[in-house]
């Protein structure tokens, strides 16, 4: 199972996006129960994507990112696209619906 890379600073966060042409952001809290029971399901749907490089970061830890992505709850799925935010999704996500927006996403980026 791929693991994702915990990123620790809104400047690391920078470079990671800008560094991967797909890159994707898991962003979640220490006792945020439904980050715990998400992050495995995420990591099971990316297993299909693998140049889309996985990041993760524990906002109670990178308490500044909250502002840097305007975000008001956790957890949050961000997809970027040669830098620019292509998907967002936040707090309950449906793994169906969420695998088919990355899976179109993807095809047309690597078509």
């Amino acid at each position: 199972m791929r693991e994702f890379l915990e990123l620790t600073s809104v400047d690391t966060v920078k470079h990671f996006i800008e560094e991967h042409p797909l890159s994707f952001l898991f962003i979640s809290r220490t006792n945020c129960s439904v980050c715990h029971a998400l992050l495995p399901q995420v990591k099971d749907v990316m297993e299909d994507f693998p140049t889309i490089q996985l990041g993760y970061i524990n906002a109670d830890h990178v308490e500044e990112i909250a502002g840097y992505f305007s975000i008001f709850t956790v957890p949050v799925l961000l997809l970027f696209v040669e830098g620019k935010e292509f998907l967002r999704e936040a707090r309950f996500v449906p793994m169906e619906p969420f695998k088919e927006k990355i899976e179109k996403i993807y095809s047309n980026y690597t078509d």
